[in-house]
């Protein structure tokens, strides 16, 4: 969650309360909140508008709230029992999120990579069956393509419950976001 985000959030304001308040863009609040760095006028509009120094808002201590950190975690480890089944990899994520009103930029970045995950995992099934059937190569290697795709899987979603708990932040990231 970003500062300007959480801020924003503890002083009860909606993006446009503080398009009110301070003048910037709710386009530009969504931006910032998204992760892009306020700087310049930006930085000192928004920060006259919720009240804070400058360097409040740039201070990225304390921008998760505790409790939201508990859900973050939940959803990224309930991709793991499903990584067999791809739709399902994805759908129990976002249940979650939905359930616990959980749509932040973190969550929302997980989901993400979870479906863009599985989009991979059906186009490297579908390149094993067309070298196998239509192709005619076979080989008893061609079992390691779906392993080796578990594993990885496996790898992100660890490596990403480890970085959440250390820096509250993703190790692995694709940068934007599907919705």
């Amino acid at each position: 969650m970003s500062r300007l985000l959480f801020l924003r959030l503890k002083l009860n304001l909606t993006q446009e309360e503080l398009y009110e308040k301070s003048g910037i863009s709710v386009r530009t609040i969504q931006r910032i909140e998204a992760g892009t760095p306020p700087k310049g006028y930006t930085l000192k509009a928004l920060a006259k508008g919720l009240g804070i120094s400058e360097a409040e808002l740039v201070d990225n201590t304390e921008t998760v709230v505790p409790t939201d950190m508990k859900w973050i975690k939940l959803i990224n480890l309930s991709a793991l029992p499903f990584m067999f089944l791809p739709p399902l990899n994805v759908a129990v994520p976002l249940l979650l999120m939905f359930a616990k009103k959980q749509f932040t930029p973190l969550t929302r970045e997980l989901v993400t990579i979870q479906i863009l995950w599985s989009l991979i995992a059906g186009g490297l099934f579908l390149t094993v069956i067309i070298l196998n059937d239509w192709w005619g190569i076979r080989s008893k290697y061609m079992m390691l393509v779906p392993m080796v795709w578990l594993a990885i899987n496996l790898y992100i979603v660890l490596r990403n419950a480890a970085e959440i708990e250390k820096h509250n932040a993703l190790r692995i990231r694709v940068g934007f976001c599907f919705f």
